[in-house]
Order: structure tokens, then C-alpha cells, then sequence
């Protein structure tokens, strides 16, 4: 929940700011010389990518979290089987055993979503966002019924 409620002010904080900045965009777009709309139109791209980017991932979290619940009313979350070094982070040859058996898993039931899921959060756990993002957007494709985007 305190995620959320991060996520949910981060984002508040990220609109307010492309609403000043698009309305300096604006202000430079009105004084009518080439220079001031060509700058305006430079500064108007920045919210404009910004809204882009909050809103797709606003929507991957959305979406990732409908998975999360639909499989803890399964019963099938992945437990946390890691062992932890003193200072509570992940012993890393703990994470590159689980995800060895959620690859294999994955390859074993590629049309799953639940395996994808699953391998995702062992990315997750072996530090590789990149991958975990990306074995997350398979699962969410399976679950809703789309061809998976390779690459």
C-alpha cells in the first residue's frame, strides 16, 4: 500500500510539473517571433513525452497488479525461497537458483502466463529489470489473450 500511495504522489507531483512547463510552452509560443514558438514548441515535447511515459506505465503497473491478484486467489505467488546475506539483500547465487528453475519452467510451458509471471519476479530478484519488464509483458499478453511481442 505504501507503494501505491508513492507511485500515486510521485505521479501527482510529475502532472503539476508538466503543467507549469507545457504553460511556459504556451507563454513562448504566443510571443510570435520564430525563435519563442520554436523554443515553445521544444518545451511542449518534454510534458508531452512525460505524459507518454507515466501513462504507459501507469497502465503496466495496473496491469501487473491484476496478474499478482488473480494468482494469489489461485494460490500460485511464487514464495520467496532466497536467502538473505546479513544485511537482508538477496544472496545472489540463491536468486541465480530459483531463476534457473523459473526458465525452465517458462521453456517448458511457454504459453502460461502464469510461468512468465513467475520468471519475471526471479529477474526481478537477480537484478535484471530489463528482463524482468520484459518476461512481465509476456505474462501480461498471455493472460489477456494477445500474441506476446518478441524482442
Amino acid at each position: 500500500m505504501r507503494a501505491r500511495l508513492t507511485y500515486v504522489v510521485l505521479a501527482a507531483v510529475l502532472v503539476v510539473y508538466f503543467v507549469l512547463v507545457g504553460s511556459r510552452g504556451v507563454v513562448l509560443i504566443r510571443q510570435g517571433t520564430p525563435v519563442t514558438v520554436a523554443l515553445g514548441l521544444a518545451v511542449l515535447v518534454l510534458p508531452a513525452i512525460g505524459v507518454w511515459f507515466l501513462w504507459h506505465t501507469t497502465r503496466f503497473a495496473r496491469s501487473a497488479n491484476r496478474l499478482v491478484t488473480e494468482l494469489e486467489a489461485e494460490g500460485g505467488m511464487p514464495v520467496d525461497e532466497l536467502r538473505r546475506t546479513p544485511g537482508g539483500r538477496i544472496d545472489r547465487a540463491s536468486a541465480d537458483e530459483v531463476f534457473t528453475r523459473r526458465k525452465a519452467e517458462a521453456e517448458a510451458g511457454p504459453g502460461d502466463w502464469r510461468n512468465w509471471f513467475r520468471l519475471a519476479v526471479a529477474y526481478h530478484d537477480a537484478r535484471d529489470t530489463a528482463r524482468a519488464r520484459k518476461a512481465m509483458q509476456r505474462a501480461i499478453a498471455l493472460h489477456d489473450g494477445r500474441p506476446p511481442r518478441d524482442g
